[in-house]
């Protein structure tokens, strides 16, 4: 049995959670810290890297920068690259304003309002609350076809960091928030991420932690299997991370939903990026530096999976004890705002550690002194929830449709994505056009559906559907409003099958 660490215990129970935890004011304000902390700088370190290794690794002998200027020049050149961290303090900010029990529909209308640029599951959850489909409809795989993407799992880290010691609170916020974008393994890889977060704060044993935190998942998922194989790799041979990395290759690459990663290399699936996760935790045994490389080098999301293992060890180690090479980059920019937002650095420890005390209240917590008893909570698996249940694509064609009025595209199968986007031929003029259109699929009603121009509150896809009869069918697109010299772009046809 592997013993747990804490700072200060009642009781021990080897092996498991503590029945009983005391972690000290200034522990927990360290272990917060580093959470932040650490999630920022695995973000920056693995920046230059971010998919430009689809389904291969980075090799060994292939240099990744790092210096105490790396932080300071993403800021100032390329803030966009923090789109985890400022997702994270959109929800932590609706949280500040309404409290800790913001509803749903507060965090749907914060994001999908914001100024910042979304993707993936992200801009898909956004598109359809800015047309009035709010969650959990909003990130359900009906109506989101990047349900199974990494977009929560790359924001769940403000519920495990404000849940020290409890994972049970941290999957009900993931449940609030999660689902406005994701659903299934796309949600799972959220909670699994906010669990381990949580579990941070008492356990200094990672293998405890990542295998621990899978029970937050149920068994009967894809994802459950998914990182259980990386888990199973890792007993096997434990010096050998590349294994590991072979057999999530292996068993789990093949995109189901995403339209840009269907037969492609690229892979924004969140188990698949959670195992890579999982793998730098395991395999960097604690050691800073190889954690955020062994993630980094998986490839992929290559910026969010180390950006998640930095923040997970960061919060079990503390901030204190994350080496100065990698903290001195912060201290330029600990003060200065993250792009979208009014928080710092320095303001986002304060207000996480005034949120998390506020939780560990709510929970039957008590703050005596200098000493804070956690409340007593195991880890409980969340729902079963299945994206594209008995479906499997067959087919990608590149259709290279111009859309001006109307067309005919037919296809075999039960299901299908239609990707592209307006095209303008004079952007400055026609900009914020909103293109309205009608498809009818064989002799089913009419749906009517928009598509901006504007790239805040444009669809990502032109049309799917998933629930058809086995057979041939015919796509029937018609623009209600069409301009002359405007067009809508359709690139590619990606059919389904059932399995």
């Amino acid at each position: 049995m592997r013993p747990l660490y804490l700072i200060a215990i009642l009781s021990i129970l080897p092996g498991s959670l503590m029945s009983k935890s005391i972690i000290s004011k200034k522990d927990l304000q360290d272990k917060i810290k580093g959470g932040w902390a650490g999630q920022v700088i695995g973000c920056t370190y693995g920046g230059p890297t971010e998919f430009s290794h689809p389904g291969t690794l980075i090799r060994d002998e292939q240099p990744i920068a790092w210096d105490s200027t790396r932080v300071a020049w993403y800021f100032n050149n390329s803030p966009g690259l923090y789109d985890d961290v400022y997702m994270d303090l959109t929800f932590m900010g609706v949280m500040a304003k309404e409290g800790i029990d913001a509803p749903a529909m507060s965090h749907a209308r914060a994001f999908a309002n914001a100024p910042y640029p979304l993707w993936h599951a992200n801009q898909a959850a956004r598109y359809n609350i800015l047309n009035g489909l709010m969650p959990p409809a909003s990130g359900q795989w009906k109506n989101n076809p990047h349900a199974e993407d990494i977009d929560f799992e790359i924001e769940a880290d403000f519920a495990g960091l404000m849940s020290p010691g409890m994972p049970v609170s941290a999957a009900e916020i993931c449940d609030r928030v999660g689902h406005i974008m994701n659903y299934g393994d796309g949600w799972y890889g959220g909670v699994y991420m906010a669990t381990m977060y949580s579990l941070a704060f008492v356990s200094n044993d990672m293998e405890f932690i990542v295998e621990e935190g899978l029970k937050a998942i149920p068994v009967e998922s894809l994802f459950y299997k998914c990182i259980k194989d990386v888990i199973d790799a890792y007993h096997k041979n434990p010096h050998d991370w590349k294994s590991a990395w072979f057999v999530v290759e292996r068993n789990w690459a093949s995109d189901v939903g995403c339209p840009e990663g269907v037969f492609r290399p690229f892979n924004i699936d969140a188990k698949v990026n959670s195992a890579y996760v999982a793998i730098g935790l395991l395999f960097g045994k604690g050691d800073f530096a190889k954690t955020l490389d062994i993630a980094t080098r998986c490839g992929q999301d290559s910026d969010c999976n180390p950006a998640s293992a930095g923040g997970i060890l960061g919060a079990m180690l503390g901030y204190s004890k994350i080496p100065a090479v990698w903290t001195c980059a912060l201290k330029p920019v600990e003060n200065k705002p993250f792009s979208y937002t009014d928080l710092s650095l320095t303001k986002v420890y304060v207000t996480g550690y005034n949120q998390a005390l506020e939780m560990i209240g709510r929970n039957g917590g008590k703050v005596e002194g200098d000493k804070i008893q956690l409340p007593d909570q195991p880890v409980k698996p969340v729902k079963y929830e299945v994206n594209f249940p008995g479906l499997a694509p067959v087919e990608r064609k590149n259709i290279s449709i111009s859309l001006e009025t109307q067309c005919e595209i037919p296809f075999e199968g039960v299901g299908f994505i239609l990707s592209g986007q307006p095209a303008h031929t004079d952007y400055g003029k026609n900009e914020g056009y909103v293109f309205q259109l009608e498809m009818t699929i064989d002799s089913l009603p009419a749906e009517k559906f928009s598509m901006p121009s504007g790239y805040l509150s444009r669809r990502l896809e032109v049309a799917w559907k998933y629930d058809l009869s086995p057979g041939q069918h015919k796509i029937r697109l018609r623009i209600l409003n069409p301009l002359a010299g405007e067009s809508i772009r359709i690139d590619n046809l990606v059919t389904y099958r059932k399995i």
